[in-house]
């Protein structure tokens, strides 16, 4: 089975994208399962059920949504094997820009939308740096011009990525994307493998329930700012 993982901000239509290449790989005789992870709600296992896609959907609720991705995505792969899937694609929750939801040898996408502006790559970390493929979607909504330059700047971030323009509701350059998917390594096991990067730190009383604001309150990590008109008070 070839494990996929996609990551991506809140509505840059990972789910559209998913729809569209998981329809191409089924004509091509594979099945294609899902697993679906997301913080609060979502109805996007409902997209996939009327699609005919076998789906496993886990919210984080309270939890860090990459430290609930990585705590369950071993049992995901599990399942997708009892299911007889040929290619499990998981789906993150719609994540910071910070998180890093990719596992060493296993194929990385990371989708972005062209309508967030052209210097949004550089201010996404390890979900884009380190994919091996960035789709980029809503590039029918904005110019050649701008389309370029966004590309541009995904190339600055990820010079080892390939990025590809895909539209989710037409399916304009899904075929690419498609086949890029069936060049993924086949996944044997995901025990021992790592992440391709560390997740954000999480020690803190507020990551245990803690409500109350003030110093007194604040332990272990913590990181504070540092302001120019307080530099060399004593």
């Amino acid at each position: 089975m070839q494990l996929i993982t996609v990551a991506g901000s809140p509505s840059v239509g990972k789910t559209s994208v998913i729809l569209r290449v998981g329809e191409l790989l089924r004509r091509d005789g594979l099945k294609v399962g899902i697993a679906k992870f997301d913080s609060l709600s979502t109805s996007d296992d409902k997209l996939y059920e009327q699609k005919g896609f076998p789906v496993a959907t886990g919210l984080s609720g309270a939890l860090c949504p990459d430290h609930y991705f990585v705590s369950n995505i071993e049992d995901c792969w599990a399942w997708g094997r009892r299911q007889q899937i040929d290619i499990l694609i998981s789906e993150s929750a719609g994540l910071c820009n910070r998180c890093s939801p990719h596992v060493g040898g296993v194929q990385a996408v990371c989708v972005v939308d062209a309508l967030a502006g052209v210097h949004t790559p550089k201010k996404i970390g390890p979900m884009l740096r380190l994919a091996d493929l960035v789709v980029i979607t809503k590039g029918d909504i904005v110019s050649q011009v701008e389309r370029e330059v966004f590309a541009y700047h995904v190339r600055l971030a990820n010079p080892g990525a390939r990025a590809l323009f895909c539209n989710g509701i037409t399916g304009q350059g899904v075929t690419d994307l498609a086949r890029e998917i069936r060049k993924a390594p086949i996944t044997e096991a995901l025990a021992g493998s790592r992440l391709r990067f560390p997740m954000p730190a999480a020690v803190c009383p507020y990551c245990v329930g803690e409500t109350a604001i003030g110093e007194t309150h604040q332990r272990g990590n913590v990181k504070k700012m540092q302001f120019a008109d307080m530099a060399g008070a004593a």
